[in-house]
């Protein structure tokens, strides 16, 4: 094997000698890492997405042979998940997106070094294993926010281990790269994973790092779909034969949305405040983690198991069958899961919540309003692309997000409406997003400890 492997070296390096053109040998030496790295990314993300839902399934399978079983998982769950992230890894809390846009920051010649405790293998190992604990348990998280902060710190290992002769590679082209590799390859939404770069992690022009970004993309996209198969994350929502009259619904939803994701995040960064300044014990943020989690389990036991998970089922439900329409309460319940589950301090995204809480925004206004099945499906798909505005202040990226896992192309219009409304009217409750701000709190807490 060893043999194998010396002539295949030496024949790849002959081959690459023959090349004439020095610019063009550079040129593929800097493509490298980003290949490899996108077939890693590619090949976490659908093995990730594997164990999610191997741990949702497990949940409702628990629920369904003694549903009181919930008030145990719970809050084994909620705590184990905490536990996890604050003994081994202690940022790769939350969504994991603040974490590597505080990365692109710290990616200069004074700070780079800051990275390596927001992008790591060991990141990687308890992102997984806490948003999979915290799911079981009833947490209602995703997965898509954490595959982003895996994907970046791939990418950023792959980095770290070219040789020194190696032609230099941009960290921040590397990061943000990395981090629309992840997008792409959760959602298996190419375009998404691109917009996400420019819109959201973006301050250098896209000339620099074009090329490396559309492969990146394209490659762990590939790689994804290779392992999964192709696939939308949700299928084809009927949505023929709707008029231009169903924008004004459209722009009712986008406002509403947009006023009660900004007001989430608004409430989620006090409970974290909060937090901080008053659980100053192990013991006091375990016996808060178990009144979240029992908060939880009584909701889930008595009116409704909609609050907890990723909610992508109710997704799948209203878009595709003939129950379009949702109780008044489950908005609540679909902010209220989110907002206690996300601030436990365990692992666990919000995009998928996000999605899911405008999907029931969607579907109870368009109930209320007696719109047709195929109006209230983009209605619906308004709702989420208005709720995750919201939370991100991203609009194109969340438009183009669920238009690419709906392939509803005809619809972009409505998309971009709903997340310019949307975008509006969350101003009016806070100035920055939920990601801006907890960046901002990753940022102080590491460059004080250099301090102290």
């Amino acid at each position: 094997m060893r043999r194998i492997m010396v002539y295949f070296r030496r024949a790849l390096k002959k081959s690459f000698d023959n090349i004439r053109n020095e610019q063009l040998k550079n040129n593929l030496l800097q493509a490298v890492p980003f290949w490899i790295g996108s077939v890693i990314t590619g090949f976490f993300a659908v093995m990730y997405a594997k164990i999610f839902a191997w741990g949702e399934n497990l949940l409702h399978f628990i629920l369904n042979w003694h549903d009181w079983m919930i008030f145990i998982i719970a809050p084994i769950g909620f705590v184990l998940s905490w536990w996890l992230v604050k003994e081994f890894a202690p940022n790769a809390k939350g969504s994991g997106i603040p974490q590597v846009m505080a990365a692109v920051e710290l990616a200069n010649p004074k700070e780079h070094r800051k990275i390596r405790s927001l992008l790591s293998l060991k990141i990687i190992v308890f992102k997984i294993l806490s948003s999979v604990v915290l799911v079981i348990g009833g947490g209602a998280v995703g997965r898509e926010g954490p595959t982003i902060q895996i994907a970046g710190s791939i990418f950023r290992k792959v980095n770290e281990y070219l040789p020194d002769w190696w032609p230099k590679i941009s960290k921040k082209n590397m990061i943000m790269t990395g981090a629309a590799a992840g997008l792409a390859a959760a959602f298996n939404t190419p375009l998404g994973g691109i917009v996400f770069a420019v819109e959201e992690l973006s301050k250098t022009h896209i000339n620099y790092f074009k090329t490396a970004l559309f492969t990146a993309v394209i490659i762990a996209g590939l790689t994804a779909q290779t392992l999964a198969g192709s696939y939308l994350y949700l299928g084809y929502p009927k949505t023929n034969d709707v008029s231009l009259m169903v924008m004004f619904p459209i722009i009712l939803v986008a406002g509403v949305a947009g006023i009660l994701a900004s007001q989430l995040s608004v409430i989620m960064l006090r409970i974290n405040h909060w937090k901080k300044r008053k659980l100053k014990t192990d013991r006091s943020n375990i016996l808060f983690l178990i009144g979240c989690a029992l908060i939880i389990a009584c909701i889930s036991f008595f009116i409704s198991r909609e609050i907890l998970g990723s909610g992508k089922e109710i997704m799948e439900r209203i878009l595709f069958t003939q129950d379009k329409h949702e109780a008044w309460y489950v908005p609540v319940l679909r902010m209220f899961g989110p907002a206690l589950s996300f601030t436990s301090g365990g692992a666990g995204g919000i995009f998928a919540p996000a999605l899911t809480a405008g999907a029931s925004i969607g579907s109870v206004i368009s109930g209320i309003i007696h719109l047709t099945p195929n109006e209230t499906n983009v209605v619906v798909l308004g709702g989420m692309v208005a709720f995750l505005t919201g939370i991100t202040r991203a609009p194109f990226t969340s438009a183009i997000i669920v238009l690419e896992m709906t392939d509803r192309h005809s619809l972009i219009f409505h998309l971009m409406l709903a997340g310019m409304i949307s975008s509006i009217f969350s101003i009016l409750v806070s100035r920055h997003s939920l990601y801006d701000v907890l960046k901002g709190n990753f940022l102080s807490e590491l460059r004080n400890e250099v301090k102290s």
